[in-house]
């Protein structure tokens, strides 16, 4: 290798190098030093002047753009292609996923005081590294892994105008607001539902790289209290299955039906026989909820269910109607577009997204007008009582109980309502 630096840079350089992780698989035996044998002291002397040697590399970190590759970086800062190629061919046989590199993550390259790159670092994860060091074979791989610390936490909080406010309020990331309503989208629909005065708690994992939190594990337990009811969704994993939330009674709270098509917005108008229409005037039936939304917003399918119809309809727009079990017939109405591959015969599944508010048909703005029918007539979407979700039962329901008990105490002790 070409103007490859000798041995004792490379040794001088990984001493230099920094990595905030332990490297798995290289193990650096120090051997004691001997005890000290006791001497008369010495007369004192003046301290030898020691000068600090000249550093013989420098580092420089650079921040990967939009559209960047690990070449396109090498390219940039001025290393040669048939360097580059070296450097990423030798990062991916050591395990390095190239693909995942995205905008913002950094690269730390070290270079000789005559500009030869003699090492290239790189972090996909806040738990794993890469560093490809040059040697007189080649480039060598030091993989460096980390495990999270995890710690479980309590967050609790009050609603005063709207769940992510409270929630960011207290220094934490929108993703918990989204968990949260994830866990009790089938029981509660915090478009409609949510009031001021509203209090929440959960458990959760949080995962840390030293004392720098990374992010969120699983919620163990989380309560929502509205109204005088509580709310209470506890983790749990059956034999065999996917971790779940399930009541305190260990019933399923995946019921059949989402309490909304939209994950979070706001309610325009409700279900009513007598409500004034803004366009055509008079009073009429409105037989729906409209849901204001920006549009692009993506609408989800309540339920498994087959697509009866999925295009243009009138003043109703761009529409999709599903048909479920139990007689339950959804319809979704003023859509931008349809999602791809939904179309008339075809099926869908819940939570699956179906296609985008728009404001098409006669609609005075963006929103979704959102139907369901039960053996043909409409009802309430808002009031209508779903099939409750599957119950625990044997020994898993007693393995469940014990461990919800032991948690809801736990958040009740940390954070009382």
């Amino acid at each position: 290798m070409m103007g490859m630096p000798r041995r004792s840079l490379l040794l001088a350089l990984l001493a230099v190098l920094t990595l905030t992780v332990a490297v798995l698989g290289v193990r650096v035996y120090t051997r004691p030093a001997p005890a000290p044998i006791a001497t008369a002291p010495a007369p004192e002397a003046e301290p030898p002047i020691v000068e600090s040697p000249a550093p013989q590399v420098r580092t420089e970190t650079v921040t990967v753009r939009r559209g960047d590759t690990l070449m396109s970086v090498l390219g940039r800062l001025g290393i040669d292609r048939r360097a580059s190629t070296d450097i990423a061919d030798a990062l991916r046989a050591g395990g390095a996923d190239l693909r995942r590199m995205r905008a913002s993550d950094e690269l730390e390259i070290t270079w000789t005081l005559e500009g030869e790159p003699i090492a290239v670092r790189w972090e996909p994860s806040p738990w794993l590294g890469f560093v490809a060091v040059a040697s007189d074979a080649g480039w060598e791989i030091r993989r460096a892994e980390t495990r999270p610390d995890v710690r479980i936490e309590a967050v609790a909080g009050e609603v005063r105008r709207s769940l992510f406010e409270a929630v960011e309020a207290m220094g934490e990331s929108p993703q918990l607001v989204l968990d949260l309503v994830e866990i009790f989208s089938s029981d509660f629909d915090f478009t409609a539902d949510t009031r001021s005065g509203d209090r929440f708690r959960l458990l959760v994992e949080k995962r840390y790289a030293g004392e720098q939190f990374v992010d969120y594990g699983q919620v163990l337990v989380a309560q929502y209290l509205s109204d005088g009811r509580i709310l209470t969704g506890i983790g749990f994993e059956p034999a065999g299955a996917r971790l779940a939330y399930y009541d305190l009674d260990g019933r399923s709270l995946k019921k059949t039906f989402l309490k909304s098509p939209l994950e979070f917005t706001r309610i325009t108008s409700g279900f009513t026989y007598a409500r004034p229409h803004p366009i055509l005037g008079g009073v009429r039936p409105h037989l729906a909820v409209d849901y204001a939304a920006p549009v692009g917003t993506p609408v989800r399918a309540v339920a498994d269910g087959s697509v009866t119809a999925a295009g243009w309809n009138g003043g109703n727009g761009i529409q999709v109607q599903l048909r479920h079990h139990a007689g339950y017939e959804t319809v979704y109405n003023h859509l931008a577009r349809l999602a791809p591959g939904v179309r008339a015969g075809g099926r869908v599944t819940q939570r699956q997204v179906i296609g985008f508010v728009g404001s098409t048909g006669l609609s005075t703005g963006p929103h979704l007008d959102y139907r369901v029918a039960k053996n043909g007539r409409f009802v309430n979407p808002l009031s209508e009582k779903f099939i409750p979700g599957r119950p625990l039962d044997g020994a898993e329901r007693g393995r469940f109980l014990k461990e919800a008990r032991a948690l809801v105490r736990r958040l009740e002790d940390v954070s009382p309502f």
